[in-house]
C-alpha cells in the first residue's frame, strides 16, 4: 500500500482494492466447488444408504407384490436355514432397495400386468348364455 496524497491516488487505491476483492472471491467460488466435487462421492454413499432404510412410494399392489416376492424368494429359499435376526434383516433391506428400482413407467407396466392376471383370474360370465338369456 502506497501513501494516499490526492483524490486520484484514493481512486486509483479503491479501484486497486476492488480487483483484490474480486480476485479473493473468484478464489473462494472455486474452493466452495472443489469442496462441493469432492462431496460428491459421500452424497452418493448416502443416497444409497437412504435406499436401504427406506422405502419408495409405490401403489399397493406393488408393494404386495414386492413383499410376497421377496418373503418367498429371500426368506423362505434362500434364508431357509438361518438365523431369525438374518431372516427380519435381510429381507427388509431388499424389500426397501429393490422398491427403488421401479420407476414410473415400469410402475404403469407391472400394474397393467397385475391387472391382467387378475382379469384372467376372475370368473368371466359366460357370453353365449347371457346371450341366449337376453332373447
Amino acid at each position: 500500500m502506497k501513501k494516499i496524497k490526492t483524490y486520484e491516488d484514493l481512486l486509483q487505491e479503491e479501484q486497486r482494492l476492488l480487483s483484490q476483492l474480486k480476485a479473493s472471491e473468484l478464489l473462494i467460488r472455486d474452493d466452495i466447488a472443489g469442496v462441493k466435487e469432492g462431496l460428491k462421492p459421500i452424497g452418493k454413499v448416502m443416497k444409497t444408504i437412504s435406499k436401504f432404510t427406506t422405502r419408495d412410494k409405490t401403489g399397493a399392489f406393488a408393494n404386495f407384490g414386492l413383499d410376497f416376492s421377496v418373503d418367498l424368494l429371500v426368506r423362505r429359499i434362500l434364508l431357509a436355514k438361518a438365523g431369525w435376526l438374518t431372516k427380519i434383516v435381510i429381507p427388509y433391506v431388499v424389500k426397501n432397495y429393490s422398491s427403488h428400482f421401479i420407476s414410473e413407467q415400469q410402475k404403469a407396466k407391472l400394474m397393467q400386468k397385475i391387472s391382467n392376471i387378475l382379469s384372467k383370474l376372475r370368473p368371466k360370465p359366460d357370453t353365449a348364455h347371457t346371450a341366449e338369456s337376453a332373447r
